[in-house]
């Protein structure tokens, strides 16, 4: 019997150690691939289509790692990354290309194998981030779907260590951004983002409240909110 506990111990202690280095390996490697291929807010498609390898090998090794929420920080650092690498995968397959929209399902229909699941982007957004997380409205502003309406991708990977203050970071960057947030006195313009999601961003007050929280100079009190629409032009640094 304590032969039999040991092995098993010892199978689970190595398990564990595999699926830890195949973590780092992916952060690094996706990290890697941000810095070489995002530039201001923008990706390079048509370098990554000429040279998919680095792409497909990240996506490749990253089908049997395994995550799991108890551990919310890796957790979603991995699926934020995991979610902006296959949008570009999605549009490099599919380039050239106008918007992610050119593209018939897009985000809800073309199943993709990565930790472990078969997922849609919307999938991994929905169900895999916002129901288990239902209070982080802040992943809107890191993940990115190719479409210049949304918040810029960042040219880094999102880490268990640094996630915290990435999240910070780029949602008070949305937020304090004129072209995303168009003040007009007390008339002000916002993301159809914020209409999709009306419900993620009014758990604690109203829209003023949560856009107030991260804004250097707060909205006034009685702003007459609006929507424009969503830019779905592609992301594509020239």
């Amino acid at each position: 019997m304590k032969r039999i506990f040991i092995q098993t111990l010892f199978l689970f202690l190595t398990v564990t150690s595999i699926s830890a280095q195949d973590l780092d390996e992916f952060f690094n490697s996706a990290d890697s691939f941000f810095k070489t291929n995002v530039m201001d807010g923008k990706v390079k498609y048509a370098d990554i289509k000429n040279n998919p390898k680095t792409l497909n090998d990240i996506l490749e090794s990253a089908k049997g790692v395994s995550v799991s929420e108890t551990d919310a920080s890796t957790y979603q650092a991995f699926w934020i990354n995991a979610y902006n690498l296959l949008v570009i995968d999605g549009i490099v397959k599919n380039y050239p290309l106008k918007s992610p929209l050119d593209v018939a399902g897009f985000f809800d229909k073309t199943k993709h194998e990565i930790g472990g699941k078969s997922v849609n982007l919307n999938g991994i957004e929905n169900d895999l981030l916002r129901a288990k997380f239902p209070t982080e409205a802040r992943f809107h502003f890191v993940l990115v779907c190719a479409g210049l309406g949304c918040p810029p991708i960042i040219n880094t990977a999102y880490t268990p260590k640094t996630l915290e203050s990435q999240l910070q970071k780029q949602t008070v960057m949305a937020l304090n951004n004129p072209t995303f947030i168009k003040v007009n006195k007390n008339k002000v313009q916002i993301s159809q983002l914020f209409e999709w999601y009306k419900s993620d961003f009014e758990q604690k007050g109203s829209m003023v409240d949560f856009i107030n929280t991260y804004r250097k100079e707060k909205l006034p009190e009685n702003a007459k909110l609006s929507y424009y629409p969503y830019d779905w032009s592609l992301n594509e640094a020239k």
